[in-house]
């Protein structure tokens, strides 16, 4: 488990510009490419769902909601609806997830992650990579970043659709579940290399094939 009390949080910032500047390049290329290669079962999926979601998830194929990014400027994220429409959402920052409203067809694309497909697209526009700290909701990250440690530190890099905290920590509830998952995009932040972020990626393999997702 991470602790916000450790030295998670004797984080440099030139080191880690230095880093992330070495790292650039490689990291680019692999979003482009495995992005590129993913459009393939994107089509497929799509297609898929289009003709499942009229019987187990009646409304929009697509969700679309207003995230954090980068230097917590705000962009709009593209998934796989799973929840049953609502014209307006009560849940708040630090509400448990309305689990009521999530579907039958819903549940098996988030535990298998593939709602979460169509955010290649995000990637491909370069407000995304592949790997990095999951964006939150935008309403419930200006609240994280007066409540939350260390909170905006995690937005100095593009964030991820799969990142360390959602392989190893998991979905999480509550102060003290975000402030788990702060710890560990921090420690990301500190350690960050192409070779991560490919583990990172076997990881997340791992995640979908066991469908534990949440």
């Amino acid at each position: 488990m991470f602790d916000l009390r450790n030295d998670v949080f004797e984080f440099d910032d030139q080191t880690y510009d230095t880093s992330l500047r070495r790292r650039h390049v490689p990291k680019m290329m692999f979003d482009l490419g495995v992005s590129l290669i993913l459009l393939i079962p994107l089509v497929v999926v799509a297609a898929v769902l289009l003709i499942l979601n009229p019987f187990l998830n009646q409304g929009p194929l697509i969700f679309l909601q207003k995230r954090m990014g980068q230097d917590c400027r705000a962009f709009t994220a593209i998934k796989f609806r799973t929840m049953l429409p609502e014209t307006e959402t009560h849940r708040g920052a630090f509400d448990a997830l309305e689990t009521d409203r999530i579907s039958s067809l819903g549940w098996f694309l988030r535990k298998s992650r593939l709602d979460e497909l169509p955010q290649i697209l995000n990637v491909l526009h370069g407000e995304m990579s592949l790997i990095g700290p999951r964006p939150d909701a935008f309403d419930h990250a200006i609240v994280f970043l007066r409540q939350v440690p260390g909170y905006a530190q995690r937005h100095q890099m593009l964030p991820g659709i799969s990142g360390y905290a959602q392989t190893e920590v998991g979905y999480v509830e509550g102060l003290d579940g975000i402030e788990e998952k702060v710890a560990a995009d921090l420690y990301y932040l500190r350690h960050t290399t192409f070779w991560f972020d490919l583990w990172i990626t076997w990881r997340t393999f791992c995640v979908v094939l066991g469908c534990r997702g949440s």
